[in-house]
């Protein structure tokens, strides 16, 4: 796997910034930013450590899709770790096999460093070589649009 590294200066709190990305009060503050992944995207589970969570979205015939996942670390309006293991195929979990083999155990991890008024978000993540272009082009579309959320939302 290699490791890519994206951040975005945000002008609000850690706190606020935190919040907002996870949709800790409101969802759809989630769904919006991660719409640039997939329109339906959305999540179900607790943003707790060693939680299990489902980041999943409905594909172009309408099926149910997407990761499974554990909250491996969190540290509020600081840190979240998430550790993907998983495939969610409509209701079948699938946790082994070649296609989760490539990448089982990725981390994906977001910082959050507030200096003077100003957030900046660090993702830091674990991904397969077939899919960095893909995140290249949309990680700096969906941070821009979290920063436009969460300075909304100050």
């Amino acid at each position: 796997m290699k490791k890519l590294q994206f951040k975005k200066d945000i002008t609000s709190s850690a706190e606020n910034v935190f919040t907002t990305m996870l949709g800790l009060k409101n969802i759809e503050t989630y769904e919006q930013w991660t719409s640039e992944f997939n329109p339906t995207s959305t999540y179900e589970g607790k943003w707790e450590k060693g939680a299990k969570m489902y980041f999943i979205g409905t594909d172009e015939q309408g099926k149910r899709g997407g990761m499974i996942s554990e909250i491996a670390d969190l540290i509020p309006y600081q840190f979240v770790s998430i550790r993907h293991y998983g495939i969610l195929h409509e209701e079948n979990e699938i946790i082994e096999g070649e296609d989760v083999e490539k990448w089982a155990g990725g981390l994906e991890n977001y910082s959050f460093l507030e200096n003077n008024g100003i957030t900046t978000v660090i993702i830091d993540m674990d991904i397969t070589e077939d899919y960095i272009d893909y995140f290249k082009e949309t990680w700096p579309k969906a941070l821009n649009k979290l920063k436009n959320i969460a300075e909304k939302h100050n």
